[in-house]
């Protein structure tokens, strides 16, 4: 009954932020210090990785988070209890960490071409099951936070896990400079896989309610065959994904910052630390502004400022600063970082119009931008090959404009339009 379910969520609401809050920052801290931005491209750098393979991290990643979680959203509304599913297979999110560090230690010198493919391997296993699990540990968040404070509580949650990152991005900093590598980042990832570990001891101490409403069990095929109409009835779902679409070409260039930055202009190892420490500081100035504002006024705005930021810290990369300034390009990639993890999946929960939808919407809203999240960077690469870093960054800059353009035109928060607007 909804009552009980409400009673349920306020009886507990303190006790689940904490937990689930703790496990998204724990888990983040983990991710930072194997941070795709910063970590793994110097180690694929170090590997002697060709641009297109550098292109193909993020690519890996991003299509790792977001291509499965349609094609499990399905399993994931017949399921009355989302927690036992996500706690079986996560393990699959947090183990590979361990692998890489062993690759690191032990594979690195001696077979450079294996462990960079074996880093390529792991971090599918890590995204492909994260991405499978979104819809379910999404749906926790939806069922035991209320609308008007999951901002704020994505927003808390990421701004201990930057404060974590950053003081863990000193550490970084000094092993890299301290420790001969691939050594130095073989600590790294093993640093990361211990921070997962304690993550999942904080999720499995979440209480999660019984669902509402569950829906029947139905073929893959009869499943997906509902998505085509259900885009034709939501037009503002679609065209907030059209304007995803273009933001996420936008972020194209954001693998190959530290790239550029190594090789263009001339940055010594040890930068990668402090260029980690500026990503992070605009990762906790964005979450302290993101999370009430997204509260009060709605994700849609949230995400339009950072898609604004991408796209400023392009021009500011295509201007080609000097060292000093450059790090103004990643405190901007930090803010849309802070700007994606407060409002990007919120907001798909308000765009279903019922629970027992939200799978189905996340999962939509994700997987749908897959392909696109896959072939930018992987094109940025050949692009860095054939035409120079400056035509990734003014690509990148172009399409996060016409992104801005939709969101700002065609798109209504979901949160504050009638629900006869779906057209």
């Amino acid at each position: 009954m909804p009552g009980d379910h409400d009673a349920f969520v306020e009886r507990h609401l303190r006790h689940n932020l904490v937990a689930l809050g703790a496990d998204y920052a724990l888990f983040m801290v983990g991710l930072s210090f194997a941070s795709q931005s910063t970590i793994l491209p110097a180690f694929a750098e170090h590997l002697r990785a060709p641009n297109v393979v550098i292109g193909a991290i993020p690519a890996v990643m991003t299509v790792g988070w977001w291509l499965p979680s349609l094609f499990a959203a399905g399993h994931t509304e017949t399921l009355a209890r989302r927690l036992p599913f996500v706690l079986r297979y996560t393990i699959l999110e947090r183990t590979p960490f361990v692998v890489l560090a062993l690759a690191a230690f032990f594979l690195a010198e001696r077979a450079p071409g294996l462990a960079l493919a074996l880093l390529l391997v792991m971090l599918l296993v890590i995204t492909g099951a994260g991405g499978a699990l979104m819809p379910a540990w999404m749906d926790v968040v939806g069922r035991t936070i209320p609308t008007t404070l999951r901002g704020r509580f994505f927003a808390v949650a990421s701004v201990g896990a930057n404060a974590g990152a950053l003081l863990g991005s000193f550490g970084t900093a000094y092993i890299l400079a301290a420790v001969r590598a691939p050594w130095s980042y073989g600590v790294c990832f093993l640093t990361a896989a211990v921070f997962m570990g304690l993550s999942y001891v904080a999720l499995a101490l979440t209480r999660e309610p019984p669902a509402v409403v569950t829906s029947p069990p139905v073929s893959l095929g009869a499943y997906l065959s509902r998505i085509p109409g259900l885009l034709r009835r939501d037009r503002n779902l679609t065209w907030f994904l059209a304007a995803r679409a273009f933001a996420v070409i936008g972020m194209m260039a954001s693998g190959f910052y530290t790239v550029y930055a190594l090789r263009t202009l001339g940055a010594a190892s040890w930068h990668v630390g402090v260029f980690t420490t500026v990503f992070l500081a605009g990762q906790i100035a964005g979450n302290v502004v993101f999370g009430g504002l997204a509260d009060r006024a709605g994700h849609r705005l949230v995400i339009m400022i950072g898609v604004a930021a991408t796209v400023t810290a392009n021009v500011v990369a295509l201007a080609g600063p000097s060292l000093p300034l450059f790090s103004v390009v990643f405190a901007l990639s930090g803010v849309h970082v802070a700007a994606i993890n407060v409002s990007s999946l919120n907001v798909l929960l308000e765009f279903a119009p019922g629970m027992e939808e939200r799978p189905t919407y996340v999962g939509l809203g994700t997987t749908s931008l897959a392909p696109l999240a896959f072939a930018a960077p992987l094109l940025a690469g050949l692009m860095v090959d054939a035409l120079g870093f400056e035509s990734v960054f003014g690509l990148a800059a172009l399409f996060g404009l016409v992104g801005l353009s939709l969101l700002l035109t065609r798109v209504r928060d979901p949160r504050h339009q009638p629900e006869s607007v779906a057209e």
